[in-house]
């Protein structure tokens, strides 16, 4: 956890070097970003609302890595996650549908993931490969639904019929927009960490990690271990997309995730494949983002300099992480 919150501060002293070279103030800079980003109730609900997706991706993903597979998935089960808590919600209508709309979107992110790990188990096609080209896959199928029925009629644009208040995630703070989906976020977190570091499934996912002959040797099968944590990190990522149409936007927009899953993946590296450590980690990424708008409007810079930023502490938390080894 300190390497991780080393790499952000040293980030963000790099970020105020590239603002001294483009002849601005620092400290106004800092100060305007900040302000964007938890200057008010409203800016801090949109900044912890943002943080939530990224999260709960992050943590799958970090599972992943821990047990020696890269999954960069998380974009698509993102994406089905959505469409599956969607088609659910509207299904079910006014009958207390948030509980069953959140489990289709871990479902479809589980077999979506799933799929990968069983491509990795069987046929030894790499994760890396499956997951990134199942990415492009899960995006169409999100655009042929929102194309076809589950579109709604007459809508400028793709995206489905606005969700009954029944399926809203419900308000944590009132007056504003900060949704429940925070608290699942960090359960979440706080439960893979307990998971890996306190269970015997969690062991054997370590083990896969450091050595897979060496698991096979310990009696894991690891073909099932590598299906298994493939489809909890993906049924991770697709509550994520399921919170973020229920808590968000309340429908399903065509591209509502763009992004989300491959910055998540920087998260996990940022955090050192540390559930825990991805909590301040996805803060910090969001509230940049959050806040980027805010400084470009108060001092002019780019709002571009927050993806340097971002950059850097993903490359200083890979040198501390390269140290350390």
């Amino acid at each position: 956890m300190l390497r991780v919150l080393a790499a952000l501060g040293a980030a963000l002293a790099v970020g105020a070097l590239l603002v001294v070279l483009a002849g601005q103030d620092p400290a106004a800079a800092g100060l305007a970003m900040l302000r964007g980003a938890f200057g008010s109730a409203d800016r801090m609900a949109v900044t912890l609302n943002k943080a939530t997706p990224y999260l709960l991706a992050a943590t799958g993903v970090a599972l992943c890595f821990r047990a020696g597979l890269v999954n960069i998935g998380a974009e698509g089960q993102i994406a089905l996650g959505g469409l599956a808590a969607t088609a659910a919600a509207l299904a079910l209508g006014e009958a207390m549908p948030i509980l069953p709309a959140l489990l289709a979107a871990m479902l479809a992110g589980a077999a979506w993931s799933a799929l990968a790990g069983l491509l990795r188990a069987w046929r030894g096609v790499h994760e890396v490969l499956g997951t990134l080209l199942l990415n492009f896959v899960a995006l169409l199928l999100v655009a042929e639904a929102l194309h076809g029925r589950l579109g709604e009629e007459g809508a400028g644009f793709p995206q489905s019929p606005l969700l009954d208040p029944a399926a809203w995630l419900p308000k944590l703070v009132a007056g504003t927009e900060l949704h429940a989906g925070l608290l699942v976020a960090l359960a979440a977190a706080l439960g893979v960490q307990a998971v890996l570091g306190r269970s015997v499934v969690g062991f054997r996912w370590r083990m896969l990690g450091h050595s897979p002959r060496a698991a096979h040797y310990a009696g894991v099968r690891v073909g099932l271990a590598t299906v298994g944590v493939m489809a909890a990190g993906g049924a991770l990522a697709g509550l994520a997309g399921g919170i973020e149409v229920l808590g968000v936007h309340y429908r399903l927009i065509e591209g509502f995730g763009t992004g989300f899953g491959f910055t998540a993946v920087a998260i996990a590296l940022t955090a050192a494949a540390s559930p825990l450590a991805a909590i301040p980690a996805a803060i910090f990424f969001a509230a940049l983002e959050t806040g980027a708008l805010a400084m470009q409007r108060q001092t002019g810079l780019p709002a571009s300099l927050v993806q340097a930023i971002e950059g850097l502490a993903l490359i200083f938390a890979l040198m501390g992480l390269g140290r350390a080894r």
